[in-house]
């Protein structure tokens, strides 16, 4: 190839496959303070990759990947926000009269840190403007001008988001209760996390509705009781994981342990219900950055270990 000549489409599709492995745990982290929920940020980081990859053809060979993949994210994330109508209306106008932000000093590396540790859904009280710019500022670490150009915004535009924002933050956190209120598990969670944890594969194949899916972000959609089956002879072959419930972003989740003595949840995974059996089961073992930004509270008591597979109630994988 000439220099100078464009790439190949399959080669651009290869260099944005490789970026995007790559920056899925960044897009993550400001999709899901965007939308104020680590499940819908991870939504809107698998629409982006779909919707990156339908449109590599169209993009200048000269463009830069990285910010058009984040310009996608934040215009879908936006897209969907106004949908729900859950934002709040500011103008740039009156964001563009604070005055200017000292740089890097020990209360601005404070002011990043309160960012980082600030739950999720918290965001979602700041107008979209101030949300978008706190977090590529704060917890991505972009600069004032390359935010600037993502969000077609001028740099003292970005400075008064900023400086409103962190006010704002501060106040949120401040008013905000430390210690939130723990729910127990449904009973349909725990008869899957004890039969999970048993090793009833059988047991928990029977749960499943004959159009049940399954969903692993990375991976293609599986289909049909015979196929999701397969999911439970994968967990069969690693005798280590249990699982524990836990509510999260008001929704009932399970809490994946890869170790009888971790403490930690590698990942997660949530079930729907239709009539009383598995329609879906959404399993995040391959994108288990999610998990960074996730603040769970777990329900129904600690995690079961798992049962000794020649024990009591064990079962094989067919």
């Amino acid at each position: 190839m000439n220099p100078g000549e464009p790439l190949p489409v399959t080669d651009r599709k290869m260099e944005l496959a490789a970026l995007a492995g790559q920056l899925r745990p960044e897009l993550h982290l400001y999709c899901a303070r965007l939308m104020g929920s680590v499940i819908d940020g991870e939504d809107v980081v698998q629409d982006v990759m779909v919707r990156a990859l339908a449109a590599i053809e169209t993009l200048d060979e000269a463009a830069a990947l990285r910010p058009w993949l984040f310009r996608i994210a934040h215009n879908r994330a936006l897209d969907l926000l106004r949908s729900r109508a859950v934002h709040k209306a500011e103008t740039i106008e009156a964001a563009a009269e604070v005055p200017d932000i000292a740089t890097l000093d020990p209360q601005e590396v404070l002011m990043r840190q309160e960012a980082v540790n600030t739950a999720v859904s918290r965001f979602t009280e700041l107008p979209v403007p101030q949300r978008s710019v706190l977090i590529l500022k704060d917890v991505l670490g972009e600069t004032l001008i390359d935010i600037a150009a993502l969000l077609d915004l001028s740099v003292d535009a970005v400075k008064g988001h900023l400086a409103r924002g962190r006010a704002r933050l501060r106040e949120i956190n401040a008013q905000a209760s430390r210690v939130p209120a723990a729910l127990p598990a449904s009973a349909a969670v725990l008869r899957y996390v004890a039969l999970f944890n048993q090793r009833d594969w059988l047991g928990l194949r029977a749960l499943l509705a004959d159009d049940v899916k399954l969903v692993q972000s990375t991976h293609p959609v599986r289909a049909g009781s015979a196929d999701v089956g397969m999911f439970f002879t994968t967990y069969a072959k690693m005798p280590e994981v249990r699982i524990a419930p836990a509510w999260l972003e008001g929704r009932e989740v399970m809490l994946v342990f890869e170790g009888a003595a971790e403490t930690a949840p590698a990942y997660m995974m949530w079930l729907e219900w239709k009539d009383g059996r598995i329609s879906l089961i959404r399993d995040y073992r391959y994108v288990r950055y999610v998990m960074d930004s996730a603040d769970p509270l777990t329900a129904g008591g600690p995690p079961a270990l798992p049962a000794n597979a020649s024990g009591p109630g064990a079962s094989g994988p067919e």
